[in-house]
């Protein structure tokens, strides 16, 4: 597979990403009439499904943001950007968005 189509992969995963994510949230914070942070993590615990897909994307958020880290340093990439939109839109945005910019870092690094 060429470096294009992965960009073009990984962008396509960033949007829907955000998109699978976001629909929910504003139905969430809809629903509530805004949103609450206590109350979104109270409202991933409701039942054992799901707490389990909660700890499972907790466990897969601190493995991407610890392996980010070292990565992020090697290339030289700004980090914090992606831990950022971890917290704030949704791993499911930041990781494609992060292999997106690492397959381009890498690529203009192989051009250079």
């Amino acid at each position: 597979m060429t470096t294009q189509m992965r960009q073009i992969g990984f962008g396509m995963l960033a949007l829907i990403g955000a998109g699978a994510t976001w629909y929910f949230n504003i139905q969430f914070t809809l629903e509530r009439g805004g949103f609450s942070v206590s109350e979104f993590v109270q409202a991933c615990y409701v039942n054992a499904a799901s707490s389990s897909i909660s700890n499972d994307i907790l466990v897969a958020v601190a493995t991407f943001l610890f392996w980010s880290y070292f990565e992020a340093r090697r290339l030289k990439m700004w980090w914090w950007v992606y831990v950022v939109l971890t917290f704030t839109v949704a791993l499911a945005f930041s990781f494609p968005l992060f292999m997106l910019m690492r397959e381009r870092t890498m690529n203009a690094s192989k051009e250079s």
